[in-house]
């Protein structure tokens, strides 16, 4: 009997993690797949680094899509905005493409999690896909996969400057002050993050954060960029000679550990 084949794969956010991991595996197992599941609602950014890695890689990653977009599942929902403790959109726009793409096929499964992480990435319930974390394996940390992403040239993705992790440009999971910036630096999309919170036909609003609504929070933008400034200032004297998107990140991570499990690797 033939052995059957087992597919390597792993999935790319157009974050530092999943980048680093390609790279560190890239001469381990060259027959590696790799895939992005566009929900067509990523950030121009993300787009942009991509085409960096699938250069860097020299190949192409493969383009993951739902076969019903946002929009169609928003209104299957009524409008019912996604959160983390509904996150229908995870499910409908990442991990059924995935489970997909995979089929029946046995696969590996190569998550980005690091050792000095406590928390658990994606881990499918199809019994052949089998889920490997090489970082945590290998006992690789933040500061190892800065370094990785340093020695490769590729730099890190241009939202580090403004946002902690990848994803959708409306994610539930961003502080204040990140949709403070999505509002000055694509000032577009925060628009469209406005208008999916606005009153629907049956009289009812959501809101992507929980407490107050983004043209509430737009209203006390210097507030939120003061206590911002306040943190970073803060953290700059804890954190001497630090970049300055490993002090943000420190930042926005003292503020809340939530993550979407999927989508910011």
């Amino acid at each position: 009997m033939v052995d059957k084949k087992v597919r390597h794969i792993l999935g790319l956010s157009g974050g530092k993690d999943s980048t680093a991991l390609a790279l560190y595996l890239k001469d381990k197992i060259p027959e590696i797949e790799y895939f992005f599941c566009d929900t067509h609602k990523e950030l121009p950014e993300t787009y942009a680094y991509l085409k960096k890695i699938e250069i860097l890689l020299g190949k192409k990653i493969k383009i993951l899509e739902a076969k019903r977009g946002f929009d169609h599942w928003l209104a299957i929902k009524k409008g019912f905005l996604p959160s983390p403790r509904k996150r229908w959109c995870t499910e409908q726009l990442k991990i059924s493409p995935i489970e997909r793409f995979v089929g029946k096929d046995e696969a590996v499964s190569y998550i980005a999690l690091r050792a000095d992480e406590d928390r658990v990435g994606y881990i499918s319930t199809k019994p052949n896909i089998k889920p490997v974390f090489p970082f945590m394996n290998d006992g690789l940390i933040k500061k190892d996969i800065f370094k990785i992403i340093k020695e490769s040239g590729i730099g890190i993705p241009e939202y580090y400057s403004w946002r902690s992790r990848s994803g959708c440009f409306f994610c539930f999971f961003q502080r204040k002050i990140e949709w403070v910036k999505l509002s000055e630096i694509h000032p577009d999309l925060f628009e469209e993050a406005v208008k999916y919170e606005q009153e629907h036909k049956d009289g009812r609003r959501y809101f992507w954060n929980e407490d107050e609504s983004l043209l509430d929070l737009a209203a006390r933008k210097e507030h939120i960029i003061a206590d911002y400034e306040k943190s970073m200032m803060q953290k700059k004297r804890n954190l001497p000679n630090r970049p300055l998107y490993e002090v943000l990140e420190t930042v926005l991570e003292d503020e809340s550990d939530d993550f979407c499990f999927v989508c910011h690797l």
